[in-house]
């Protein structure tokens, strides 16, 4: 009686590991993308939590965040990009910012982040 080899080709493992290898490299250039929005939001959310953020002027508060932000290594973040609004019990900071960073060729993977905490009395909340 004869058996039917089954299983996969070389060719086929080939193009699995190159689909595989494309979405790997894909993931290695989202992840630090991801990486500095979540140090960004750490960097927001520790502001919030420091006692009297509420009554810092923006300048000051903004000059803690890029202080916050160079110890994380985050550089996509300019001073443009924070923004305040005053609020009844302090302020709502506002961070829209987009990374670009290269792919293949002429080809560019782009974020763009938007955050918004407040610094208010009772602790960002």
């Amino acid at each position: 009686m004869k058996h039917k080899q089954s299983g996969m080709t070389l060719t086929s493992f080939v193009i699995v590991l190159a689909v595989v290898g494309f979405f790997a490299y894909i993931g290695m250039k989202l992840f630090p993308m991801y990486m500095e929005y979540y140090a960004v939001r750490s960097a927001m959310k520790g502001l919030a939590a420091e006692s009297g953020s509420a009554d810092m002027d923006p300048t000051q508060a903004k000059t803690l965040l890029f202080r916050r932000l160079d110890i994380n290594n985050s550089d996509n973040v300019k001073p443009d990009d924070v923004k305040f609004e005053r609020m009844d019990s302090g302020w709502k900071m506002h961070v829209a910012y987009e990374v670009r960073k290269p792919l293949v060729a002429n080809l560019d993977v782009v974020g763009k982040f938007d955050i918004t905490q407040d610094l208010t009395t009772r602790g960002g909340q």
